[in-house]
């Protein structure tokens, strides 16, 4: 399975961007899935996750203001992302969640300006 996430880029401080994932096999039907971000100098976290069943998690941080999905037809997720916050900047990527990742792929980069 191939993932790779794509939308990212540069957004002032309040703005918004939504990041995709497109998988190259539908295995959002089978694993609950996450959005995980790697901000310089610091480890890689998982900010929002979704289940097969539908649920939704989120890092405090980012609760009311990021939003996971997907669409299992066209085998992509997303994440819509709010209010941004120079916090927010990462290298943002997408694999399975609460279980053991795949390959992780390049990430697409968000930068927050304040």
């Amino acid at each position: 399975v191939q993932l790779q996430a794509y939308g990212g880029g540069l957004v002032q401080a309040g703005g918004s961007l939504r990041l995709s994932c497109a998988a190259s096999t539908n295995i959002f039907s089978i694993s609950a899935m996450g959005w995980y971000r790697q901000a310089p100098g610091k480890q890689r976290e998982l900010v929002a996750a979704i289940t097969r069943g539908g649920s939704t998690n989120y890092v405090d941080s980012v609760k009311g203001r990021f939003t996971i999905s997907r669409d299992n037809a066209k085998i992509t997720m997303y994440l819509e992302m709010n209010s941004l916050k120079p916090e927010d900047t990462a290298v943002y990527y997408c694999n399975r969640a609460f279980i053991e990742p795949i390959s992780w792929g390049h990430g697409t980069h968000v930068t927050v300006s304040s």
